[in-house]
């Protein structure tokens, strides 16, 4: 009677014994070991009891005989080839159409070789074996992001080109910015399991808060870590230690080297600082604070009080922000000039990013005007925020009057530079992960293809603005279902130290 086997689809095919001949002799074959013809002997005997045999049952039974007779090593290339070729007919055949198949060997092979453009597509890293982690663990995170969160026609359109969601390789939202404020008054603390510091009481502590802090964020984040008001916030500490130009100097280097060191995956975390230059209005009447005390409650140094004295002030109680621009003046200073001087090769520092507030009351003819710009001029590491001229409107009667649509030093944040904050939009929307003051995010960024389309539809500007129209929906649709997961990932916790931070999470 005719032997069938029945194949996966449930088809009955004709039994055909030079298939299970093959099948053996290959994973002998793989371990470099003649074919014993015992093993297909055993094999074909054990399926004279039935006339049809699922294939995967025939399988098993070559797998057993192989163990069997100790053949171990060819039993388990037998198994490997079987889930290799699973994994492939769910890829090829769609049975499995969230999943994209990875093939392992492929991807660390393409970055050990460099034959993978991705290992040249990001500037802060380089060929490592920190590298060669990120890349692998990127592609299957970039994968999950594009079979499991968004649409097929959302995967498809960034996989085609039409648009591109930058950072799929990360299981994060895109960048934030954190209150220099609270960790300086709190510490770096609040995270269940790790180690905790106090409130920072001097200039170095606080730098080496700052340093720390914003590395460990990193690795939560795919990108930037931005705080502002550096200068502002820093200056009471400068004061209150007493510090030369020199010290200052010192700090900061320190500071700025430990930030340009690879800390994540074999890159610098990207970091962002705001100098406000000025003391800004909304900060002039506020004090600074440790431990929700006046940073001076305990000092009674004869020095400091004679100092703030000369400044106007009887008591270090009543010191305020405004009363240390001389410091915000050395801090900047000592920033400058380390950012134009480089590295002890000259090397200019990548991080952190400086973003200077240039106000109606920036002093033009400032000690540290020409140090700023020629640093502009040779190292070009600062972005600028121009709050000149737009400040003020002139009214039916030709009288200047404030314009309220313009955006205001103290209700914008720079993040990085593709993103630009205004708090006045944030407060519309409330609560949440990413809505409240100095503690801004950003969820995602996605570009469109605009030369595509402008090649494609050359002379038609109705289609290409119709299909600009479907693209600006996908892309918004990417960027809210990232949002959703984010956030539910933040409430599982995969993201401690920004969920269980008590400093920065209220």
């Amino acid at each position: 009677m005719e032997k069938y086997v029945i194949k996966r689809n449930g088809d009955y095919k004709p039994f055909e014994a030079y298939k299970i001949q093959d099948a053996i002799q290959k994973a002998f074959k793989s371990v470099n070991l003649p074919m014993d013809k015992k093993i297909l002997k055993i094999v074909l005997n054990g399926l004279e009891s039935k006339y049809s045999w699922p294939v995967e049952e025939i399988q098993d039974i070559i797998e057993r005989v192989l163990f069997e007779n100790g053949y171990f090593k060819t039993m388990r290339s037998f198994i490997i080839y079987r889930h290799t070729r699973k994994l492939q007919r769910e890829h090829i055949n769609g049975l499995n159409d969230d999943t994209t198949y990875v093939d392992s060997t492929q991807t660390v092979e393409e970055y050990i070789n460099q034959s993978d453009w991705r290992i040249n597509a990001n500037a802060n890293t380089s060929y490592s074996n920190a590298g060669l982690v990120s890349n692998t663990a990127g592609k299957i995170i970039a994968n999950y992001w594009l079979d499991k969160i968004y649409t097929k026609e959302e995967g498809a359109s960034h996989r085609n080109g039409d648009i591109h969601i930058h950072d799929l390789d990360c299981l994060t939202g895109y960048c934030a910015g954190w209150s220099l404020r609270v960790l300086l008054n709190e510490g770096f603390n609040g995270v269940r399991g790790r180690v905790e510091s106090r409130p920072p009481s001097h200039f170095r502590e606080a730098l080496g808060q700052m340093a720390n802090f914003l590395g460990i964020l990193q690795s939560e984040w795919a990108g930037a870590q931005a705080f502002s008001s550096f200068d502002t916030y820093l200056a009471p500490y400068v004061f209150k230690d007493q510090l030369s130009f020199d010290q200052v100097l010192k700090g900061i280097r320190s500071f700025v080297y430990n930030l340009n060191v690879p800390a994540r995956w074999g890159q610098s975390p990207f970091t962002n600082i705001t100098l406000d230059w000025n003391v800004p209005n909304d900060l002039k009447e506020q004090i600074p604070t440790r431990n929700d005390e006046h940073l001076f409650l305990y000092s009674d140094d004869p020095e400091l009080v004679y100092k703030a004295k000369k400044r106007g002030v009887n008591k270090l109680t009543d010191l305020k922000y405004a009363d240390f621009q001389n410091e915000m003046n050395l801090i900047n200073k000592a920033y400058y000039t380390i950012m134009t001087e480089g590295d002890t090769n000259g090397q200019p520092f990548t991080f952190p990013i400086p973003t200077v507030n240039i106000t109606e009351d920036f002093d033009w003819e400032g000690e540290n005007v020409d140090l700023l710009f020629e640093n502009t001029a040779k190292i070009g590491s600062s972005y600028f925020q121009n709050f000149i001229g737009s400040q003020y409107i002139l009214d039916e009667n030709g009288n200047k009057i404030e314009n309220p649509e313009a955006y205001k030093p103290n209700a914008v944040r720079s993040m990085c530079c593709r993103l630009q904050l205004d708090l006045r939009e944030l407060l519309k929307r409330g609560n949440g992960l990413f809505g409240s003051a100095e503690m801004t995010g950003s969820i995602g960024v996605v570009t469109i293809n605009m030369a595509r389309l402008g090649y494609l539809y050359k002379g038609n500007i109705i289609n290409l603005f119709d299909h600009l129209n479907d693209l600006l929906q996908i892309a918004k649709s990417t960027l809210e279902k990232k949002r959703i997961f984010i956030q539910k990932m933040y409430d599982r916790g995969l993201y401690p130290y920004i969920s269980d931070s008590e400093c920065f999470v209220k």
